[in-house]
């Protein structure tokens, strides 16, 4: 069971003093959270790419860069790599450098983007969203299998027997697809065989065991060893010392993020009560004290299945300070007990 941490960089307004912090300063403090999180122990740090003000990274693979050489052990992932806005070449070439800063610890987790900014940046039409999609893993599947390439497809010019450098230390770099629990992209995981990584942010996370199922029944049916193929949820969270703390520490800036998507995006206003709600034991907020997440978690890893999880932490922004606590409790705390309970399920047979 590997636990780690995911961000999106977030340069939302303070909620209380209404400032905003510059791209730059909260930049630095991600590479800061990812040199902790490996020193924690933690095993995996990912980083979303978004091209909007309230987001700092727009470009993952650097900042995940910045902290390679200053960490050891902790795998550094995009979350997601918005793969269908990209150019496959640049983004397989991206990777493949932070592998080699790394020393063989880059991911890719490629995703369709929910954020759509990236489309009409790079010139896109929105009416091609999934074919720019299949196309673009398409070719960034081609890439890694092969030094020369030669494709074509319709949103692309073609390539002719041309070489992709540098080629990564892993052989194959590992790449994630992403979903929000759509079931075409599960099923297109599955196909391909490729590792899967479900956005469990709302609603119940037993809802999605079913997805997990199919996921596995469609690879297996594919010919994919089903025990090589891991299964990631990222879900957001905060870890303090005691449970109170930490959810009224944590509410304030999610609340005011998610009421800014809600506004863009049609759903209703974002309550203490909707939030008290999802950090119950059912609900999809890991918000609490090191003994309640781990709880969550390994309630999570029995009733559905999933081998990495990635708390996001934060939603919002929120001190730096109490974010690296978080993580600290997180590496220190919290993975340790999810570990120890997890190894001792599956010692007894149960995780079979």
């Amino acid at each position: 069971m590997e636990i780690g941490i995911s961000t999106f960089v977030e340069t939302t307004p303070d909620v209380e003093t209404g400032k905003v912090i510059s791209h730059a300063q909260r930049i630095r403090e991600v590479v800061e959270e990812i040199i902790l999180a490996d020193q924690v122990g933690l095993d995996v740090f990912g980083v979303g790419e978004h091209h909007r003000k309230d987001y700092a990274a727009s470009s993952p693979a650097v900042v995940l860069s910045a902290a390679a050489s200053q960490t050891k052990r902790i795998r550094l992932t995009s979350a997601v790599t918005v793969l269908s806005s990209a150019d496959p070449v640049r983004v397989f070439q991206d990777f493949a450098t932070l592998d080699a800063i790394s020393n063989g610890r880059a991911e890719i987790m490629a995703g369709r983007g929910s954020f759509i900014e990236s489309f009409p940046l790079f010139g896109y039409d929105l009416k091609d969203y999934d074919e720019l999609f299949e196309e673009k893993l398409e070719l960034l599947l081609k890439i890694r299998e092969s030094e020369k390439v030669t494709w074509k497809g319709g949103h692309r010019p073609a390539i002719q027997n041309l070489g992709v450098y540098p080629r990564p230390v892993q052989n194959p770099l590992p790449v994630w697809i992403g979903s929000g629990g759509n079931s075409d992209s599960v099923i297109r995981a599955g196909l391909l065989g490729l590792p899967l990584v479900l956005a469990i942010i709302g609603g119940s996370p037993l809802q999605f065991e079913p997805l997990v199922q199919l996921y596995k029944k469609v690879a297996a049916h594919a010919g994919h060893d089903i025990s090589k193929l891991p299964v990631a949820s990222h879900s957001h969270g905060f870890v303090a010392e005691e449970t109170e703390v930490a959810a009224d520490k944590f509410f304030p800036p999610t609340q005011q993020a998610m009421n800014v998507l809600g506004r863009e995006r049609g759903w209703g206003s974002y309550t203490r009560a909707s939030f008290d709600a999802a950090r119950s034991f059912e609900g999809a907020l890991y918000v609490g004290d090191s003994k309640t997440v781990a709880e969550k978690i390994i309630h999570l890893r029995k009733n559905v299945g999933i081998t990495r999880f990635m708390l996001h932490v934060p939603v919002g922004t929120m001190p730096h300070n109490d974010v690296m606590k978080s993580i600290e409790l997180l590496g220190q705390e919290v993975a340790p007990m999810v570990r120890s309970e997890i190894a001792k399920w599956e010692a007894e047979g149960e995780g079979n």
